[in-house]
């Protein structure tokens, strides 16, 4: 049974670190990260939101279903802060800003980002170039759609390097890492850094270097929305 690695513990809540790779639920027989979770902890334990297969990083899971519903209702008001880093070969459109637009659906299960703005996807970005063929995205997603961030920088002209569904370029794995997480907890701030899984391309030298520069990505000043 696969060790899923553990970042934080709280009376209400784990904070665990997804490996790229491992399912968010049961499939085909195979263990997803809920029920090892389950087992690894011996305990019941709840899931209040969700990262792809392809997606490392940080996740929260509730222990008792008060806090389950205490965290949905934070999540629904956009009360916790998420941060994703990525690595794409290609330039984008634009180096900062706002990604935004309503998301729909495409062929296979993939999604695709329209002009329109009626229930609209939003994600806020900083990029770095760090190398050549090669520059680092921190995303803060103020929304949360299936494949939101993935299909986010498609749409710069930048897929995620690893993620074939849109374009990316191969790789070893997908280079979309869940890196921190910031809210409020019964009257208590919580914070949180995912740098396990920072593996491969993460990993290099320059790359690793740039990371460090953003240790703390909730003291960084994200553009207002709306000033895009």
């Amino acid at each position: 049974m696969q060790t899923l690695v553990l970042v934080a513990e709280h009376p209400d809540f784990l904070v665990l670190n997804k490996p790229c790779g491992l399912n968010f639920h049961t499939e085909d027989g195979a263990l997803g990260l809920v029920e090892l979770a389950k087992l690894q902890f011996a305990m019941p334990l709840w899931p209040v939101h969700r990262l792809d297969k392809l997606t490392s990083g940080l996740l929260l899971l509730a222990k008792t279903k008060q806090a389950a519903s205490e965290f949905q209702e934070l999540f629904s008001q956009g009360q916790v802060d998420k941060y994703y880093l990525a690595i794409a070969s290609a330039k984008p459109k634009k180096k900062q800003g706002l990604i935004k637009g309503d998301m729909l659906k495409a062929r296979n299960g993939s999604w695709k980002l329209a002009k329109t703005s009626n229930k609209p996807a939003i994600t806020q970005f900083f990029s770095y170039a760090v190398q050549a063929k090669r520059r680092l995205f921190l995303l803060k997603p103020r929304t949360g759609r299936t494949h939101q961030l993935r299909v986010a920088l498609k749409s710069l002209g930048s897929p995620i390097l690893g993620d074939q569904r849109y374009a990316g370029e191969a790789a070893e794995r997908g280079y979309l890492h869940a890196y921190a997480l910031h809210f409020v907890w019964h009257g208590e701030p919580q914070s949180f850094i995912a740098e396990e899984n920072l593996d491969g391309e993460f990993a290099a030298t320059a790359m690793a270097e740039q990371i460090r520069l953003l240790a703390k990505p909730w003291d960084i000043p994200f553009p207002r929305l709306g000033a895009n």
